[in-house]
């Protein structure tokens, strides 16, 4: 199979940052229906945190309709896992919000694995934590040579376990060019990371809390507390430090 070129590639998100322009009015839409309606701050929460998400999703698909290009990405394929996620804690705690709400079986099997995660990779998640995301400039590379899995990757099928509420991260960065530059490089040039999709996705969620806020109740969120504070995916996922609490 020919794949295209990374010059070519490169050619294609230049048009695309002149014809493309998100319609952050879209975004707004989810918070604003959420915030209509009558049903538990937590639900109002959780469902316009996964609108949201989805919204990302649906702006990288139509970004490769325009580029007329799609991801090479496949199922199965989960290089990518292996970066550090950030995310505030405002995500965390919708993300565990949301699995929370999985079915019993699905709930309590993540759960386990979380657990279990924590204590198989003890040794390599201290190397991990001491990494400083905030003020070392090589965090990425060096939090990438740690081969540190993802907490909500499945090792055996290489499939995220949570893959609906899955952050933003995970869904605007993509390779476009030949597989094996993932599988041969442990931070390959040639990938794309599209974060100016964070901007909209940002401010919808933060103002919508910011509304629940003034409205008099933000559920189990900590305002504004958790939308500032920011730390490694793993730190948010270690259930084991609730549980010992």
């Amino acid at each position: 199979m020919t794949y295209i070129t990374y010059d070519k590639l490169m050619d294609k998100i230049n048009r695309l940052s002149q014809q493309y322009a998100i319609d952050e009015a879209l975004f707004y839409q989810i918070v604003e229906h959420w915030d209509e309606q009558d049903v538990p701050v937590e639900k109002k929460l959780t469902e316009s945190f996964k609108g949201l998400l989805n919204q990302v999703s649906a702006e990288m698909d139509k970004m490769d309709n325009v580029m007329e290009q799609k991801p090479t990405c496949f199922m199965g394929c989960a290089f990518c896992c292996y970066f550090p996620i950030i995310v505030t804690g405002l995500e965390a705690k919708l993300i565990k919000h949301a699995i929370e709400q999985f079915p019993d079986k699905r709930r309590l099997a993540i759960f386990r694995h979380l657990v279990e995660y924590q204590e198989r990779h003890r040794m390599t998640l201290a190397k991990a934590r001491s990494i400083d995301f905030k003020e070392d400039a090589d965090f990425k590379r060096k939090y990438r040579s740690l081969d540190l899995p993802c907490p909500l990757l499945d090792l055996k099928t290489n499939s995220c376990i949570a893959y609906e509420v899955r952050p933003i991260p995970c869904r605007t960065y993509v390779n476009y060019l030949d597989p094996l530059l993932c599988e041969e490089n442990r931070m390959p040039k040639e990938t794309v990371s599209f974060e100016f999709l964070y901007g909209p996705y940002f401010e919808a969620l933060n103002d919508f809390v910011q509304w629940l806020y003034e409205d008099g109740d933000t559920g189990i969120i900590d305002y504004p507390e958790d939308l500032f504070s920011e730390d490694y995916l793993i730190n948010w996922l270690d259930i084991t430090k609730a549980s010992e609490a």
